[in-house]
């Protein structure tokens, strides 16, 4: 892993640790991720992301979204019922689109995160979307400008949502909650700050 990845995946476990919240991360094999890129395209930071931290049972929490992230097994399977079929054939006249990847999923409402292969940069990353599941049609939202600010949102969630306990939160918190989080994205990923996914 890159050093900024090193630095994203380090705050993310920090936090977990800090909150007292089971997290499991561990190694993705090179053979399974072979494996993996014969039916989806793994940008390079997100390859080494699976083979440093695979997130084996990585479940974020806040009051507003708790996102599974999967495991590099469960990836391809992942795929389908999106962009995949049962013996895992890009599906013909389906608005999901080849170069998305999903990578995790909200627990709450079961929206997919997924990487939109189709934009990588110089690093070897890419940005990460959501899109509302149930609708007609995909209609993706910026949630991070790369899969590292991505992770980096994610424990700056995680560090926001400490003050607001495991109790059940109303609409009031929520929006204080949102309210709070927004200064500590704006420096992370100002797009993602712009795109309002978050806040």
């Amino acid at each position: 892993m890159d050093s900024d990845l090193v630095e994203a995946v380090t705050r993310l476990k920090a936090v977990f640790e800090k909150r007292s919240i089971p997290v499991v991360f561990g190694v993705a094999s090179k053979d399974l991720l072979d494996d993996v890129k014969k039916h989806v395209r793994l940008p390079g930071r997100y390859k080494s992301f699976l083979l440093g931290a695979n997130p084996v049972n990585v479940h974020t929490a806040t009051p507003v979204e708790r996102i599974q992230l999967f495991r590099a097994e469960d990836i391809v399977r992942e795929q389908v019922g999106f962009s995949l079929d049962d013996n895992l054939n890009p599906r013909k006249d389906d608005a999901w689109r080849k170069s998305w990847v999903v990578i995790g999923r909200s627990s709450l409402l079961g929206d997919p995160y997924f990487l939109d292969t189709a934009k990588l940069d110089a690093e070897g990353d890419c940005p990460v979307y959501t899109a509302m599941s149930g609708t007609d049609r995909w209609d993706p939202n910026l949630a991070a400008s790369s899969f590292v600010q991505f992770l980096l949102i994610l424990a700056a969630a995680m560090e926001v949502a400490e003050g607001f306990g495991d109790a059940d939160v109303g609409v009031d918190d929520e929006e204080v909650f949102r309210e709070a989080l927004a200064p500590k994205i704006r420096p992370i990923d100002p797009a993602a700050f712009r795109a309002g996914h978050w806040t």
